[in-house]
């Protein structure tokens, strides 16, 4: 056990060993900013004044040469050998609901969706609450570091939580996953994280886009809000996209749902054109598009939750900046 102070304040917390700065900030209920929280993003550099890290990923992205010369690290990255005095700006926005837990988990279910999504579906030694739409991070044996995936039950559901997962040509992680691990056999599971969660507070329509398994996550904010009391009669779009006929999903998902077809409504488009007939008679052209085309004008009056491949997410933000939707109500996280 080590302990952080903050530079310049009364503020201390404790990092168990083997845990990074900024998870154990947070899990001290301290607003310690992050997104993507596997190194990638940069989100939470922080500058070590004292003290010895261990830099669990070296070469991140989110930490430019810049960056490194000048003594700053990466809190997810960060794990700390001995006592630290650190310098950041803690943000109230970041404090968590919901403590994230680190603990293992029981798989209990494997489930099919499409040719390369299934649903893995973990018992959790610990019931934990999370907010629609966050995730975790998941250990595997044998697989180096962790791997973040969001949740696609509903939060309110603590003894399981299921993730939708698309299968990685030659992932470690998606490969353990998909052709090893069994019902029965344990992983461990550190969350709930992310700020890409349902507010259900907004008294906007939702607009939910999603492409590969960034279904998961959209599915868990559309099961929320479509029971949410506070957001009863509230209209839910949700565009999912994927390259051939065959990796369109969810719809048996939202079928399932109060209000499918009349306040609910599933728009599937297929980016890809076919090189034989495919059957498929729905949109054609990429999810950001079609978003364009449906609700250019109701964008920027909506709550827009996305999650799926990297381009898909930067063609995505380009859109809404271009149809003037204000930054406050667009929620992704920046690990797909």
């Amino acid at each position: 056990m080590t302990v952080m102070t903050l530079s310049g304040t009364d503020t201390k917390w404790s990092c168990a060993d083997g845990d990074t700065i900024m998870r154990s900030a947070i899990r001290a209920g301290l607003g310690f900013p992050y997104e993507c929280n596997v190194g990638s993003c940069g989100n939470c550099r922080f500058d070590l004044l004292e003290g010895e890290i261990e830099e669990l990923r070296p070469d991140a992205p989110g930490l430019s040469d810049r960056d490194r010369q000048r003594g700053r690290r990466l809190g997810c990255q960060a794990r700390p050998l001995t006592d630290c005095l650190v310098k950041l700006r803690l943000m109230p926005q970041y404090e968590s609901s919901h403590l994230p837990v680190k603990q293992g988990a029981v798989l209990t279910d494997i489930r099919d969706i499409t040719h390369d999504i299934r649903e893995f579906r973990f018992r959790l030694d610990t019931p934990t609450a999370f907010l629609s739409g966050q995730y975790a991070l998941l250990t595997l044996d044998g697989v180096e570091g962790s791997r973040a995936y969001s949740m696609a039950n509903r939060g309110d559901q603590p003894d399981e939580w299921h993730f939708q997962v698309r299968k990685v040509p030659n992932g470690a992680a998606t490969s353990m996953l998909f052709d090893q691990l069994k019902p029965g056999e344990r992983i461990g599971i550190d969350g709930p994280y992310g700020m890409a969660y349902l507010r259900e507070d907004s008294p906007r329509d939702i607009i939910c886009l999603a492409g590969g398994s960034g279904l998961s996550p959209m599915i868990s904010v559309t099961r929320t809000a479509a029971v949410s009391p506070d957001l009863a009669g509230r209209r839910i779009d949700f565009i999912y996209g994927g390259r051939e006929a065959r990796d369109i999903c969810g719809r048996e998902m939202l079928e399932a749902l109060p209000g499918f077809g009349s306040t609910l409504h599933y728009h599937p488009v297929v980016s890809g054109m076919p090189a034989e007939d495919d059957g498929w008679d729905g949109y054609r052209g990429f999810v950001h598009e079609v978003a364009a085309k449906l609700f250019a004008e109701r964008l920027p009056e909506c709550e827009i939750y996305f999650a799926g491949p990297p381009m898909m997410g930067q063609a995505i933000q380009k859109m809404l900046i271009d149809l003037g939707v204000p930054q406050g109500q667009v929620h992704f996280d920046q690990f797909y």
